[in-house]
C-alpha cells in the first residue's frame, strides 16, 4: 500500500474550478482592498497557491481584524473558538 499524502493541499480535489473558470484569476482580485471591521468570505482559489489558507476554512465567513504584509488577517468563528486565519486577498470576497 501506498502511504498517504500528509501535504498541505490534501483532499482539495473539490475545489477545482468550473470549466468556464479555468486558468488564472482577473488581476483585480488580487488588487482588492478590504478596511479592519469588514466582512470576507473565504472562497479558495485552486490557481493561486500562495496565501492560501487551509482548506477547512473554505466557505467560512470572517471579520478582517487587519493587513499583515500583502495578505489580511482575519477572525473566524470555528465552533465555539475564534480563531485568526491569514489569506491573501485572492482567496477573499467582499461580503
Amino acid at each position: 500500500m501506498v502511504k498517504a499524502s500528509k501535504g498541505l493541499r490534501r483532499r482539495t480535489r473539490q475545489l477545482r474550478k468550473k470549466p468556464r473558470e479555468r486558468g488564472l484569476s482577473p488581476i483585480t482580485r488580487s488588487l482588492q482592498l478590504f478596511n479592519p471591521g469588514e466582512k470576507a468570505s473565504i472562497v479558495i482559489d485552486p490557481s493561486i497557491q500562495k496565501g492560501q489558507p487551509h482548506p477547512r476554512f473554505h466557505g467560512l465567513t470572517g471579520r478582517i481584524i487587519k493587513p499583515q504584509g500583502s495578505a489580511y488577517l482575519l477572525e473566524i468563528k470555528d465552533g465555539n473558538k475564534i480563531k485568526k486565519i491569514i489569506a491573501n486577498p485572492e482567496h477573499l470576497r467582499k461580503m
